[in-house]
């Protein structure tokens, strides 16, 4: 275990080339998601509310991530102890989804957007506590770039404020809740297929998502599908996709680290789509965000154990 928090496919030839390939795929996945933001906004615009959005997000993508995983699987039923993880997975990201969007009811989006990221501390502290090791040179300076990075794009506009509690502390429950969707997600990788694993987490999600809306007194039908359905395209399809596939090719470190990509992406939708500028501290974050995913790709020295 502790190698692949040292350096994640250090091998020549086939390997290297996976490796490569793997971790494109895994950004690629976080640049995905990380648009999502945008589409929840246009179907806010709308009139649906934001919890509503995630349960479409699902029950959009759920019929192709159905198809994708009777092709791969050939139609045979997984291991019931398989399915009862992902369920569990499938869980754990609809309370994510439904605290993070209660959160940005009651506090400022930076606010959240900040909370809600503490799972890329969290998986690097988890991936330091399964390898028992701390990390050191080149791992070490990625870390500090990144949550240097990320605190920069995110802590311009955070504001503390008794106001905001509520909304802060459910932000930051939904890092701890993504966290766990994400360990859980990684461990069932070993056993089922990626759209295996994604369709059954997707489809616990959608009762827990349209029961929270209901709930809320959010609108739940939409006049415009077009955001609704970018949004289960860029954000389950095409983004989950991506990083369920990669889960297993990667420690919790990089994973962790890699997820910051999502708050530059968003930083970077926004000023594209509501002309939201980007200063130079938020270019800067930015750029220190991908020096340290950089970083993190290149072999590095031994850990030194805890």
């Amino acid at each position: 275990m502790t190698a692949k928090i040292e350096s994640v496919d250090d091998g020549q030839g086939a390997s290297s080339r996976r490796g490569r390939w793997a971790f494109f795929a895994l950004l690629a996945g976080n640049i995905a998601l990380s648009v999502g933001a945008m589409f929840v906004r246009l179907a806010e615009i709308d009139g649906v509310g934001p919890t509503a959005s995630a349960f479409w997000r699902m029950a959009i993508a759920l019929p192709f991530l159905f198809a994708l995983a009777a092709r791969e699987s050939g139609g045979r039923l997984p291991p019931r102890p398989a399915i009862g993880v992902a369920a569990a997975a499938g869980i754990f990201f609809a309370l994510d989804l439904a605290a993070w969007h209660l959160g940005i009811l009651q506090t400022k989006v930076a606010n959240a957007t900040l909370f809600g990221n503490c799972a890329s501390l969290l998986l690097v502290l988890w991936g330091i506590f399964l390898t028992r090791t701390l990390p050191r040179g080149g791992q070490a300076l990625a870390i500090l770039l990144a949550f240097a990075g990320a605190a920069l794009l995110m802590g311009q506009s955070y504001e503390l404020s008794p106001a905001y509690l509520v909304g802060d502390l459910l932000s930051l429950l939904a890092g701890v809740l993504y966290t766990g969707y994400v360990i859980l997600m990684q461990r069932v990788r070993d056993t089922l297929a990626p759209w295996t694993a994604l369709s059954i987490a997707s489809f616990v999600c959608i009762p827990i998502l349209l029961g929270t809306a209901l709930a809320l007194g959010e609108t739940v039908m939409p006049h415009d599908w077009t955001p609704l359905i970018l949004l289960a395209l860029t954000s389950q399809i095409i983004g989950q996709g991506l990083m369920t596939w990669s889960l297993p090719r990667f420690s919790p470190l990089v994973i962790g680290l890699t997820l910051l990509v999502q708050p530059a992406g968003a930083a970077l939708a926004g000023w594209i789509m509501f002309g939201e500028r980007l200063g130079p501290i938020d270019i800067f974050g930015g750029a220190l965000v991908g020096a340290a995913l950089v970083l993190i790709r290149l072999p590095s020295r031994r850990a030194r154990p805890i």
